[in-house]
């Protein structure tokens, strides 16, 4: 039993943690560092005005305060968090807000315009993480419900090798061969449909049902007739993303107007001209839209169409077999890579659709 005069070495974290470790200088120098830039940033976004330089000044000693934060978080299991563990995570999550904010509204030169759109996203979301970190680790929630983003790191750090065979087979095989083949029919159907218009009576009605069926009874069928590889699922890509580029393709054709048309009628233009001059360059805004939705469904149901029936190796079937494991930082792993492709993806497609679509309203407004 300790005596009175004793001095208690966990008197100076009684506040931090509750049964945690003794107090050492570093841990000590470390909530230091933490408290004290928690602090000098409140005091920065008290009395600083707004401005480019003092909201970098704030953001970066916010991240200074809230990776110091991060370092003496408790992990242990016999450790849990004090209040001032929570105040310091609600001063932090206050400078955030005001940190982010003032990010939004700098006020920079318009060649610089998309640039502090992505540091705005940038600095939004690493704040997202580290909260995530922060309250994952804080709370003490069990890696089966929801892994920290740090495990998630390490997981895609160590199946770098495991994730990237899994990318080329979902992404490179299955995706993109069905992606082009779904997209590049429905354009072609579309045209078709809108040519010859006794198709739109007989075709459009079959090619809807293509919508209809739903994507786990097609994906046991397309590995009986595929097999087990990348073909099966090329052609449950191919199915879902039929329609919606038929749809729009035929939205698109059919959204010139009517003096256009006698125009190009006026100057004995074929339907061969008139598709190519008028109507196929009006309809691509419609088209793109499909494109990028296709982008999404593509990658869904590549990996959805893995779960029924996959060789050892792709997104789908690593997310289904390490779910089965419950090894759930390498399941979140392969959604983080699943992620990050759909993004990049949507993000080549928008700027593809900005330099062809260059003269569209939407696009000059948004440029």
């Amino acid at each position: 039993m300790q005596d009175v005069g004793e001095a208690d070495p966990l008197a100076p974290m009684r506040w931090w943690q509750v049964g945690g470790p003794a107090a050492t200088p570093t841990l000590l120098l470390t909530q230091g560092a933490a408290i004290g830039a928690l602090l000098l940033s409140a005091l920065w976004a008290l009395w600083s005005t707004p401005g480019a330089a003092r909201t970098l000044g704030l953001v970066a000693l916010s991240g200074i305060g809230a990776g110091a934060l991060l370092a003496i978080t408790p992990t242990d299991q016999v450790s849990t968090p004090g209040s001032g563990y929570w105040l310091a995570t609600a001063a932090l999550a206050l400078l955030a807000v005001v940190g982010v904010r003032r990010v939004a509204r700098l006020a920079l030169p318009s060649a610089l315009g998309s640039l502090s759109a992505w540091f705005t996203a940038g600095v939004f979301g690493a704040w997202a993480l580290l909260f995530w970190e922060l309250l994952v680790t804080g709370f003490g929630v069990p890696r089966v419900l929801l892994p920290a983003p740090s495990a998630i790191a390490v997981a895609l750090w160590e199946h770098a090798g495991t994730l990237g065979g899994d990318l080329v087979q979902t992404v490179l095989k299955a995706v993109l061969v069905g992606y082009v083949l779904g997209s590049g029919l429905g354009v072609l159907t579309g045209i078709a449909i809108d040519r010859l218009p006794f198709l739109q009576r007989g075709l459009l009605p079959v090619a809807s049902l293509s919508s209809t069926v739903p994507l786990v009874g097609v994906a046991p069928i397309a590995v009986m007739w595929f097999g087990f590889d990348w073909p099966s699922k090329a052609a449950v890509v191919t199915l879902m993303t039929f329609f919606p580029a038929l749809i729009s393709t035929l939205a698109g054709l059919q959204a010139t107007g009517r003096l256009e048309r006698e125009l190009m009628h006026a100057y004995a233009a074929g339907y061969q001209r008139t598709l190519l001059s008028l109507r196929l360059p009006a309809a691509l805004p419609f088209i793109f839209s499909a494109l990028k939705v296709n982008a999404t469904l593509a990658l869904i149901g590549a990996i959805v169409a893995e779960f029924f029936g996959s060789p050892t190796v792709g997104l789908g079937f690593r997310i289904s077999t390490e779910a089965s494991r419950l090894n759930m930082p390498l399941v979140w792993a392969a959604i983080v890579v699943a992620s990050v492709v759909g993004s990049i993806l949507f993000a080549l497609l928008a700027a593809l659709e900005r330099r062809v679509n260059f003269w569209h309203p939407s696009v000059r407004a948004a440029s």
